[in-house]
């Protein structure tokens, strides 16, 4: 299997409904773009990944391994950033 050109990861914490709220609208943007893999990360049961990442609270959003939203972002903001990184030429699918 061919690897994804953007990776996304939503962090969330169990309990959370910032995070509930957040995570369905946010998968459908990431689930929309055939070039996008999306992962959930659920802080308690991984906190070394939110922890290389610099999560420090949730609900929050890594994108190629880097945090690029500290808080959720709207659906709007994810697609901009996502677009940002598929890089000229590819187009949204």
């Amino acid at each position: 299997m061919a690897k994804k050109a953007v990776s996304v990861e939503f962090f969330f914490a169990g309990g959370c409904s910032n995070c509930a709220k957040a995570r369905e609208a946010l998968r459908e943007v990431a689930a929309s773009a055939a070039e996008v893999e999306w992962s959930e990360i659920d802080i308690g049961k991984n906190p070394h990944r939110a922890v290389d990442v610099g999560v420090v609270s949730t609900p929050a959003v890594a994108i190629n391994g880097s945090l690029v939203f500290k808080s959720a972002p709207t659906p709007s903001e994810l697609r901009t950033a996502i677009k940002a990184r598929l890089g000229k030429g590819r187009a949204w699918t």
